[in-house]
């Protein structure tokens, strides 16, 4: 998609954090921008930031992880937008159990929130998407743990196995749905963010529903120094859809970590090769 004036987006999470920076972005770029989130303070906030920078938008609040409360959000897009050209989903929670460790509920709440928040988003949205017949484009979010396996020792002593199993999913389902909807003219990104600006160690536990164990213990607002300022990280997201990136990556300085991923399997399948 490669001019977003006049074009329509929604953007589940768009509260805070990822989310945040792709509205800003969005509606930088022209577009009418629906912000979607289940804080309606953080949504009405970022509303109020596109507001004072000259950009459109409009704030609801949802549960991106209940199908009723997305078909919802979808008939207020469609009231209140019209046909909707860009959706996005940045919904996720981060929590360090050890994989051996992590409990029932722990795997729920991740699965819940990681891999089929995009999933409930896209099939609330897609039969508009198609009815409408213009085309657009669907953001869905991994992370570069979707394209890596990290140690603990690796990630200072973090354990990020139930996370990276998750992204590594949502990886899989970004990539097969482009496939899918590209003759249907639908565009299908997956966002690979490495560490940008955002609040989700305090939102993940903060709006952790009852059915996972409530309210969970914080795990601290922001980012460590360094963080990518997430609208440079949502002006990149811009840049790519415009491009039609089927990745978009925000930390080019990763790729030797990935690259000794692929000779560690390139090694394997060397060592099934017969002599």
């Amino acid at each position: 998609m490669e001019q977003f004036e006049g074009r329509n987006a929604v953007v589940v999470g768009g509260g805070s954090g990822v989310g945040q920076g792709i509205a800003l972005a969005l509606a930088e770029a022209g577009a009418r921008v629906l912000v979607g989130d289940i804080d309606p303070q953080s949504a009405a906030d970022t509303v109020a930031r596109i507001g004072e920078a000259g950009g459109r938008a409009d704030a609801a609040t949802v549960d991106g992880t209940d199908p009723a409360s997305l078909a919802a959000l979808a008939a207020v897009a469609a009231d209140v937008l019209g046909p909707v050209h860009v959706l996005v989903n940045t919904v996720g929670v981060i929590a360090d159990p050890a994989l051996p460790d992590a409990t029932e509920e722990e795997w729920a709440w991740f699965h819940e929130f990681h891999l089929m928040s995009p999933i409930r988003t896209v099939n609330a949205f897609l039969p508009g998407m198609r009815a409408n017949g213009e085309g657009g484009h669907i953001v869905v979010t991994s992370s570069m743990a979707g394209l890596l396996a990290m140690s603990p020792t690796m990630t200072g002593g973090v354990n990020t196995g139930v996370y990276t199993v998750m992204k590594h999913a949502v990886m899989a389902y970004g990539e097969m749905l482009r496939y899918e909807l590209e003759p249907e003219g639908i565009a299908v990104s997956v966002l690979c963010p490495g560490m940008v600006e955002g609040n989700l160690g305090a939102t993940s536990g903060r709006h952790r529903p009852e059915r996972f164990g409530g309210p969970a213990p914080s795990r601290g607002e922001g980012m460590p120094p360094g963080a990518m300022p997430n609208l440079d990280f949502g002006r990149l997201v811009v840049r790519a859809l415009r491009a039609n990136r089927t990745f978009v990556i925000t930390h080019p300085e990763t790729r030797p970590l990935l690259e000794a991923r692929q000779r560690l399997l390139l090694s394997d399948f060397e060592f099934a090769s017969p002599d």
